[in-house]
């Protein structure tokens, strides 16, 4: 199904919020960069918003996230936690990616084609519409203090369907473990990622809802590096837009590509 029309009023779903928050985020002020203007010019041809979307529901259109293409441009590399666990099947409620084409916001139907809940990262494919799809860097020559820029959604589809970017640096690479202001934070999946962590991208960024599946990518030449996925939360979910930590993560896209692989899309 392809909708093309002004219809949706974006929601965003309530915080998941223990260890860190998975949610979008934007980067402290740096230099900028010659080619930015280039390589976002770019890269904003292959980034959607994630939702869903039910013909009798209203709104109609729920926001999720952001999501950017790769591959021949059908498939769309998200969060794990941006994708619903359940859909109301009964009224028609399906996985759908927005975009703004021409004048209109439009929307086409996608279908979940891969999940790996361990590194947060989902592969959904769309078979009505064609994306720009965004080529996948390498994660192993990335370095602490190199420039990143991302694109996406901070605020969901509030003000339209237009791709915001931000940047910053890769602040540190460190294991997937964020810190935990006290012990009752901690439960089973924490335990879990301390027994078997694995790298992730630290950055010099303050987290909003919204981004959460945004493309990290290299400045100069648009290659993803990584999915921005979760933030360090000081006091509680209600505090994460008038006091945040400064501190995001991202996931490195060699998951991606691992995940790509594992399922015959790569």
């Amino acid at each position: 199904m392809h909708i093309s029309k002004r219809f949706f009023y974006a929601a965003i779903p309530p915080y998941w919020l223990s260890l860190g928050v998975f949610l979008a985020c934007f980067a402290l002020p740096c230099h900028a960069d010659t080619s930015l203007e280039d390589t976002i010019a770019q890269v904003k041809q292959g980034i959607v918003a994630v939702g869903t979307y039910m013909p009798k529901r209203s709104p109609r259109a729920i926001f999720m996230g952001t999501g950017f293409a790769v591959g021949d441009g059908s498939l769309i590399i998200t969060n794990a936690h941006v994708v619903p666990a359940q859909l109301d099947q009964t009224h028609l409620e399906q996985i759908a990616v927005f975009y703004h084409k021409n004048t209109d916001d439009q929307a086409v139907m996608a279908k979940l084609l891969a999940l790996d809940h361990d590194h947060d990262l989902a592969v959904l494919k769309v078979t009505e519409e064609r994306f720009a799809p965004l080529k996948l860097g390498h994660a192993d020559t990335v370095r602490e203090g190199q420039l990143c820029a991302f694109t996406g959604f901070p605020i969901g589809m509030v003000l339209g369907l237009y791709p915001v970017t931000h940047r910053g640096i890769i602040s540190a690479i460190t294991p997937n473990v964020i810190p935990v202001l006290n012990s009752g934070q901690i439960n089973e999946k924490m335990l879990k990622r301390l027994q078997e962590p694995y790298k992730v991208f630290q950055l010099d960024a303050t987290a909003y809802p919204g981004n959460s599946g945004s493309p990290l990518y290299a400045p100069d030449t648009g290659a993803v590096l990584g999915v921005i996925n979760k933030v360090f939360v000081q006091e509680s979910k209600e505090n994460v837009l008038s006091k945040p930590s400064g501190i995001s993560y991202a996931i490195p896209v060699t998951h991606v590509e691992n995940l790509l692989k594992a399922n015959g899309l790569r």
